[in-house]
């Protein structure tokens, strides 16, 4: 479970690189576009991976008393702070979202592990995770659009 100070690393990390892409950009010149192109395409990653993780989530919440079922979850947060800390060019094959089963939260007596408590939560910061991601990628289109409208 990502607790709300996961969710300060993640606005950190994507306040990082906005800001690490503006000083690269502003001494590499001519990689603008190239640059451009990769923060976007992480914050395609973040938004699918929140929607998978939404996903996951009403799956939780719909097999809340199948017995034998055991919760599913969504990793994602830890392979994108490897990917932005990484020097080289980002990889975005490696920050792919995947599907796991947690098997630390406890189990009831008909072998289920979900709480529906614990999952509304995860729905809440998930939803706000994936409204950042939104907010940010169509922020930068409004910088593509004021550069673009710049000569005008």
């Amino acid at each position: 479970m990502l607790k709300v100070s996961g969710l300060r690393h993640l606005a950190r990390l994507l306040l990082n690189l906005f800001t690490a892409e503006k000083v690269r950009t502003d001494r590499a010149g001519d990689n603008r576009v190239a640059k451009t192109s990769s923060i976007m395409n992480l914050l395609e990653a973040g938004i699918k991976a929140e929607s998978i993780r939404q996903r996951a989530i009403a799956s939780n919440i719909a097999n809340l008393e199948t017995p034998g079922y055991r919760r599913v979850d969504v990793n994602f947060e830890e392979l994108f702070a490897k990917a932005l800390d990484s020097r080289g060019a980002i990889d975005l094959s490696v920050i792919e979202p995947q599907l796991y089963r947690p098997r630390q939260t406890p189990v009831k007596a008909n072998g289920n592990d979900v709480n529906l408590e614990s999952e509304v939560g995860e729905m809440i910061k998930n939803s706000l995770r994936h409204k950042t991601f939104i907010r940010l990628l169509s922020k930068r289109y409004k910088q593509m659009e004021m550069a673009i409208n710049v000569g005008r």
